[in-house]
């Protein structure tokens, strides 16, 4: 019995050199170090929360992130399918090819929203995703954009809105609205 008690001195003195454990007194030893058994736990308990709440962190602004990356570049593309879908793209059929409807992109018809609902990546949900096209008429314009809107030299300009959710656990978020404006001038 003394024997393992002079080990489990030693032990002891080895694991915590500031202390000192004699031979004699091992369980004033014990006593010093039973009292410290749980900060340990409760020290990694804290650490790993703060972990975690950066993991989410950097994930919930890595998907806010992806879809406004999609917006802008969704609202590039629209204004590019609705600046060469004009008024006159009829005149040569170039419409007819135009996927998912045909016909030119003109106020009252919905191809650039059906456009961009064919782009909409996985992970965002498509049916959050509002598409507003506009012909806005410029100053120093062409006089035909008065009467028609998508006429060659005039503007075409199309905002894709998105209401993101950040998805943290236990933790309900307002939405965040996103939004994307491009223009460009029509030019078939």
């Amino acid at each position: 019995m003394r024997q393992r008690s002079e080990r489990m001195s030693r032990t002891l003195a080895s694991a915590n050199p500031g202390t000192r454990c004699h031979t004699g007194c091992a369980a004033s030893c014990f006593q010093r170090l039973k009292g410290e058994c749980g900060n340990a736990l409760i020290e990694y308990a804290l650490s790993f929360m703060l972990f975690l709440t950066l993991l989410f962190g950097i994930a919930g602004f890595g998907d806010a992130l992806y879809v406004y990356h999609f917006l802008s570049n969704g609202a590039r593309e629209a204004s590019r399918y609705a600046a060469v879908r004009g008024s006159t793209c009829n005149n040569d059929s170039s419409c007819s090819l135009a996927t998912p409807d045909t016909g030119p992109a003109a106020p009252g018809n919905t191809v650039i929203q059906d456009y961009v609902g064919t782009i909409v990546p996985p992970g965002i949900d498509s049916s959050r995703v509002i598409v507003t096209p506009s012909w806005p008429v410029q100053a120093n314009g062409p006089t035909n954009c008065n009467t028609t809107a998508n006429a060659p030299g005039c503007v075409v300009e199309v905002q894709i809105s998105y209401s993101f959710n950040f998805i943290f656990p236990l933790i309900s978020t307002a939405s965040l609205p996103m939004s994307s404006t491009s223009q460009m001038m029509i030019v078939h």
